[in-house]
């Protein structure tokens, strides 16, 4: 059975508030006070100019919801879903200057999040013959990372670490300061809890084997060819998880993948996605 991904609803109040109060500002939309009356209804269609996979169904609608509850946010599909160009995406009715208020909020995080989790689909369906599965990295938006993180699912993805506390990663610069990769593992499985992963960064073969005699769970193999992943395949022998990383396109992903790898981890699905354009109209009354 597939697990659909979830937001916590905690970090959806929070995110929306934040943006609602920096495009607010002091006085909140002069634009639309001055212009619309204030008991003036209206309904509108978000739709999806481009194709794409959906994600941030529900920041959109606490924007609306935050600035008017009476407003009905009705989606016509739901985060994860992969639709076309023109697709309806949610209709909205209630306060006109609320759904104004709320616009450019609702579209941002709604079509910064679906243009994560369409570059991540575009990967994740790409490498659908094998074994690997996309993943993100740390290299989000400040503030964003639990959002982006859940794009990349809603995508087909998986999550890498949320942060610097949930698990190890031994990076190159560690094993600088240390003196080598087995060093930092050792110094890593005797300062942490028996629940905590252990994963190095290596770069040559002979870095890889010795992160596997040291008993790394998932080695990092940074910036290695296909037949060079396809080596450190076999010398691994099942014996941790392997993660390829550095430069992964979507045309390049194929290949790596067809290595053997276990995951293959993307920082551009979350950095350099574009973002889905999304278009919000008012509908006739």
């Amino acid at each position: 059975m597939t697990t659909l991904p979830t937001l916590s609803p905690i970090l959806v109040a929070e995110a929306v508030r934040l943006a609602l109060a920096e495009d607010l500002g002091r006085a909140g939309d002069i634009t639309s006070m001055a212009t619309v009356p204030a008991d003036a209804e209206a309904s509108a269609v978000i739709a999806a100019r481009k194709p794409g996979t959906i994600a941030g169904l529900a920041l959109a609608e606490a924007a609306f919801a935050a600035l008017d509850p009476t407003i009905r946010f009705a989606a016509s599909v739901a985060d994860g879903d992969t639709v076309p160009a023109g697709a309806t995406i949610a209709t909205i009715f209630g306060s006109a200057r609320a759904i104004l208020s709320a616009e450019r909020t609702a579209l941002n995080f709604l079509g910064h999040l679906s243009g994560i989790a369409t570059a991540t689909r575009a990967m994740a369906d790409v490498v659908a013959h094998t074994k690997a599965r996309i993943t993100c990295t740390r290299k989000t938006t400040p503030g964003l990372r639990a959002l982006e993180k859940y794009a990349v699912r809603c995508g087909g993805g998986s999550n890498h670490r949320y942060g610097l506390d949930d698990a190890i990663l031994i990076k190159d610069n560690h094993v600088a300061i240390v003196g080598g990769v087995g060093e930092a593992i050792r110094r890593a499985r005797a300062a942490t809890g028996h629940l905590v992963k252990v994963e190095a960064e290596v770069d040559t073969l002979d870095q890889l084997r010795e992160a596997l005699g040291a008993g790394a769970d998932a080695v990092l193999l940074d910036n290695m060819a296909p037949a060079m992943l396809r080596q450190a395949v076999a010398i691994a022998g099942g014996k941790a998880v392997l993660e390829a990383s550095g430069g992964i396109t979507l045309e390049t992903v194929a290949a790596v993948a067809e290595t053997g790898v276990d995951f293959i981890s993307s920082g551009a699905i979350t950095h350099s996605a574009p973002v889905l354009d999304l278009g919000l109209d008012f509908t006739a009354a």
